[in-house]
């Protein structure tokens, strides 16, 4: 086996424990024994848990900036382009994981600092891109709100981020979706109003 790909498929099993039991709920012999190596080959790659956590910000950073350069060039109007940065969240939960970044957020006093960077880097770019998004669909009065773009972004993103959270504690997708719908329906039919 290539040493980039059991770099990858550390980096994947890390990413899922991440996602369900947090950053501090897991430890190298997890990742070791489901992928049946030595922690020394996880130790060799990653000599730090803070390495394989930084590692995996900016991993999940650039899937996560990919999906949204897509829901940005699909030349939709700004509240499907709003809907589909949703439905992001509710394809995580469904797989009855959480936001990677919103879990280490719960950590995030526990991390080391360039992981806590990374972490409110990944914030800094979805609140942006929800920015600028929010801005267009003012613009051409798609999206109707008071204020300003980047505190609805800001609101947005923590709405999403809690709803999940809130939802993963009675296990049910559908009571994030329904809180994301209404969420949804305030911002986007007040441009119809």
């Amino acid at each position: 086996m290539a040493s980039t790909d059991t770099a990858a498929r550390i980096l994947d099993v890390a990413e899922r424990l991440v996602q369900v039991h947090g950053f501090n709920g897991f430890s190298y012999a997890d990742i070791a024994g489901e992928l049946s190596i030595r922690k020394a080959s996880i130790h060799h790659h990653f000599p730090a848990k803070a390495d394989l956590g930084a590692a995996l910000i900016a991993r999940y950073k650039k899937t996560f900036c990919g999906a949204l350069d897509e829901i940005y060039q699909s030349r939709v109007s700004a509240d499907l382009k709003i809907q589909a940065y949703a439905r992001l969240y509710t394809n995580v939960l469904r797989k009855q994981r959480m936001c990677l970044c919103g879990m280490l957020a719960a950590d995030f006093q526990t991390l080391a600092k360039e992981m806590r960077d990374g972490v409110t880097d990944f914030f800094s770019v979805n609140e942006a891109w929800l920015t600028k998004v929010l801005e267009e669909g003012r613009k051409a009065k798609a999206i109707h709100f008071d204020g300003r773009a980047s505190t609805l972004a800001e609101l947005l993103v923590s709405s999403l981020e809690g709803a999940m959270l809130v939802a993963r504690s009675h296990g049910k997708v559908s009571r994030f979706e329904s809180v994301v719908k209404k969420l949804l329906n305030s911002l986007l039919n007040a441009a119809s109003a």
